[in-house]
C-alpha cells in the first residue's frame, strides 16, 4: 500500500501501512482544543487492500468529495467509505467552527468527470441553480471557510451577523435560509430540514460544509461580499 499524505493548515502528515491514523481532538492529527470536538473522531487504516476512512464519534458527521466536489457523501456516525480518488476533502464542523483538510493518495481507483450538455440537447446533471441572494447569502456564512490559503478551520458567523453585512433584516435572512435549505434538501442533501433534532445553529453549519465540499461557492464568489464592502466605504 502507497503511503497517504494529509493536509491540514498547510502542514503535512503521512499515513503509512499498516499503520491506523486518528484525527480529533486528540490524536495523530491535532484538529483543535474544541471541546465539541471528539477526541478520536475520524480513523484511517487499510483494509482488504484499501485505504478506508470510518467515523468513530458518537455525534459529528463528515462531508466527503472528490476533488471536483462532483462525488459527495454524509459520513455519519459508525459508516466508513473507501479512499479511492487522488484527492479528498473532509470538512466537518463542531460547534462554532468548521474544518477542513485533504487527504492525498498516490493510487488512482476511480477518477470523475465533468458532464456536460451535448447539442442533441440531452439532459445532463449540471450545478444546482442559485439565485443571486441565495449564493449571497452562502457565501456570507461560508466566507471564513472560502477565504483559508490551505485547508483548515473557519468560522461560521451568526445568522444575525450575516444579516447586517447584507443589509437584510433577520427576518429576511431566515426566510432566504428557508429557501436554499429547502431547495438542497428536494435535491437530496442531507441534514438541512428543520426539526425539533435539527437546530438553525446545526443547519447552517450543514449548509456551509455542503456548499463548500461540492464548489457550489468557492472563492471567486467572494466578490459578492468584497462588492458590498466597497460600496459601504463609499462616500
Amino acid at each position: 500500500m502507497k503511503p497517504l499524505k494529509i493536509e491540514f493548515c498547510g502542514e503535512w502528515y503521512e499515513v503509512v501501512s499498516p499503520d491506523d491514523f486518528h484525527i480529533g481532538r486528540e490524536s495523530d492529527l491535532v484538529i483543535d482544543d474544541n471541546p465539541y470536538l471528539h477526541r478520536r473522531f475520524l480513523r484511517i487504516y487499510e483494509d482488504f487492500g484499501l485505504w478506508w476512512l470510518s467515523n468513530v464519534g458518537n455525534l459529528l458527521t463528515a462531508t466527503v468529495t472528490d476533488v471536483t466536489g462532483q462525488v459527495q457523501a454524509w459520513l455519519a456516525p459508525g459508516a466508513r467509505l473507501p479512499i479511492v480518488f487522488p484527492q479528498m476533502s473532509v470538512l466537518f464542523s463542531a460547534g462554532s467552527t468548521t474544518y477542513e483538510f485533504t487527504i492525498h493518495t498516490g493510487d488512482e481507483f476511480y477518477t470523475s468527470a465533468t458532464s456536460v450538455t451535448g447539442p442533441s440537447g440531452s439532459t445532463t446533471i449540471g450545478p444546482i441553480p442559485l439565485t443571486s441572494s441565495q449564493r449571497l447569502l452562502i457565501v456570507g456564512l461560508a466566507e471564513g471557510v472560502l477565504r483559508q490559503a490551505s485547508p483548515g478551520r473557519g468560522d461560521i458567523p451568526a445568522s444575525s451577523d450575516v444579516a447586517a453585512r447584507l443589509g437584510w433584516s433577520i427576518t429576511t435572512f431566515n426566510r432566504k435560509l428557508d429557501n436554499v435549505c429547502e431547495k438542497l434538501a428536494k435535491r437530496g442533501v442531507a441534514g438541512l430540514r428543520g426539526g425539533k433534532d435539527n437546530l438553525a445553529t446545526n443547519r447552517r453549519l450543514r449548509l456551509v460544509e455542503y456548499a463548500v465540499a461540492t464548489r457550489l461557492v468557492d472563492k471567486d464568489d467572494l466578490y459578492l461580499l468584497d462588492r458590498i464592502d466597497s460600496s459601504d466605504e463609499a462616500p
